[in-house]
């Protein structure tokens, strides 16, 4: 029998996709972000396995939330492999493999509505 490569870039074997994506979202409600959504897109997409979609109030705290899951993850050996955007633009994306992290001012939220693009995604944890 063969062993399989673990499924999260640069994670340990233990660390699966879905359980690594469930602790930004605790990391991020922890800091509190706004309308905290995990998507399952499997089913939907080939390129990543999860959405994590959060609002952030200000550009300020939107510094602190990626600041914050960067570190938590890098803790556990996981490093974003891209990030797109900048805190005072608005929309920050983090590209962990086979996580999408996002996060938005909620205004960029409602205009890019991620949501709706995604319907077809599969629900799993929204934080309200």
């Amino acid at each position: 029998m063969t062993e399989s490569a673990p499924d999260t870039v640069n994670a340990t074997p233990s660390d699966a996709p879905g359980d690594v994506a469930r602790h930004i979202v605790d990391v991020l409600a922890d800091r509190q972000a706004e309308d905290i959504l995990l998507l399952d897109i499997r089913e939907v997409a080939s390129f990543a396995d999860f959405f994590v979609i959060a609002t952030a109030v200000n550009a300020r705290q939107m510094r602190a939330l990626i600041d914050t899951c960067d570190k938590a993850l890098r803790n556990e050996g996981i490093k974003p492999l891209h990030k797109e955007g900048e805190s005072d633009s608005g929309w920050v994306l983090v590209d962990y493999g086979d996580i999408i992290l996002h996060i938005f001012t909620p205004e960029l939220r409602d205009y890019y509505a991620l949501e709706e693009l995604w319907q077809d995604a599969t629900e799993v944890v929204r934080i309200q």
